[in-house]
C-alpha cells in the first residue's frame, strides 16, 4: 500500500508521517479500512527496508527498463539499479521521494496519471505492496499501465490472496497509534478476481506466483489491446 494517485491531503499527511517515523526507527503502523469495514494493516517499516521477503521474484522478472509505480521509499527501484537495470520510481508522497533519493533511487514526484517519460516504451511496470489499489479504480489504473507499456512489455502486480475479496472506492486510512483517520479512494484485488479487470484494460494474465506468503501476477498486452 502506498499513497493514492488522487488523495486527500490529510491521508497523504498520515502516510508521509508514517514513513518519516519508520525511517527513524519508530514503529508506525497504518490501517486501511474498506467500504465494508474490512481492515488491512501495514507496517511502514517494511517499505523502508532494503529488501522485503517476496521481492526476489519481482526483481528477477524485471529484465529491462522498469517503471516502479508508487515506489514509496524506493526499495525496489534502488534494488534494480544495484542489479544494473534501468529503473525509475514515481510516487505522490514527498516523504517517500526524499527517502528514495537518499538511498540512491532515481525517482520523480509524480502521479501515474500525469505525463511521464518513456510513455509507451517501458518494458516492465511494477505495482507492488498493494499498489494495484492506487486511485480506487483498478481497471483505470491497468488501462494507464497498458498505455505506458511497450508493445511487448509486462506488468508485474501484487495481489491479495484468493478468496479474500475485492473492493474499490471510498476508504479511510488510519494511524494505528493515534487513531487519526482520513478519507481516500483505494482498492484491493484478490488473485481470483484479476482476470476480468485485466482483460478490460487490454491485458492478459500470463503467469501467477507466490513467494513468502505474497501473491503476484504478470500481465501482457493482448492482441488488439487499446
Amino acid at each position: 500500500m502506498t499513497a493514492p494517485a488522487v488523495v486527500c491531503p490529510a491521508a497523504l499527511d498520515l502516510y508521509d508521517r508514517a514513513l518519516r517515523l519508520a525511517a527513524a526507527g519508530v514503529h508506525s503502523r497504518l490501517i486501511l479500512r474498506g467500504p465494508d469495514g474490512q481492515e488491512t494493516r501495514a507496517d511502514a517499516a517494511l517499505w523502508c527496508r532494503d529488501h522485503r521477503p517476496g521481492d526476489t521474484g519481482l526483481l528477477r522478472r524485471c529484465t529491462g527498463p522498469t517503471l516502479d509505480v508508487g515506489c514509496g521509499p524506493g526499495r525496489l527501484t534502488a534494488a534494480l539499479l544495484r542489479l544494473g537495470r534501468a529503473a525509475l520510481g514515481i510516487d505522490v508522497s514527498a516523504a517517500a521521494i526524499r527517502l528514495a533519493r537518499a538511498r540512491g533511487a532515481i525517482v520523480l514526484h509524480r502521479d501515474v496519471f500525469a505525463p511521464l517519460p518513456g510513455h509507451g516504451r517501458w518494458e516492465h511496470l511494477l505495482l507492488a505492496d498493494g499498489n494495484l489499489g492506487i486511485g480506487g479504480d483498478p481497471a483505470a489504473l491497468l488501462r494507464r499501465c497498458r498505455e505506458l507499456l511497450a508493445p511487448d512489455g509486462r506488468v508485474h502486480a501484487e495481489l491479495e490472496p484468493p478468496g479474500t475479496g475485492t473492493w474499490s472506492g471510498p476508504a479511510t486510512l488510519h494511524a494505528a497509534e493515534t487513531g487519526a483517520g482520513a478519507p481516500l479512494r483505494w482498492a484491493r484485488v484478490a488473485a481470483d478476481d484479476l482476470d476480468p479487470l485485466a482483460r478490460a484494460a487490454g491485458l492478459i494474465p500470463e503467469a501467477t506466483w507466490t513467494e513468502e506468503g505474497r501473491w503476484f501476477a504478470t500481465l501482457r498486452p493482448g492482441s488488439g489491446a487499446p
